[in-house]
């Protein structure tokens, strides 16, 4: 019987076959968690663009987050996985 690995297993795997930073791991982790949260716990697999365009308009009206912080979220988008 094959195991559905969990969506942050599938990250991890992804983020360490192209040999990234810990660090880089952790920052694409916590992007994710946030945008997970910031849905209610949706599953990225329900969402699509409209979603994460939300997400981000949400970090720079609501949040106040810098440009470049923005983009670092924009580019770990959960759905590249």
């Amino acid at each position: 019987m094959e195991v559905k690995k969990k969506l942050l297993d599938i990250v991890r795997d992804t983020i360490r076959f192209k040999h990234y930073s810990l660090s880089t791991e952790r920052t694409y982790i916590y992007w994710i968690k946030q945008y997970i949260i910031f849905h209610n716990k949706k599953h990225p697999k329900e969402m699509a663009k409209d979603e994460i365009e939300e997400y981000l308009t949400s970090l720079a009206t609501e949040q106040m987050v810098s440009a470049s912080t923005q983009n670092q979220a924009k580019v770990i988008s959960p759905l590249d996985f």
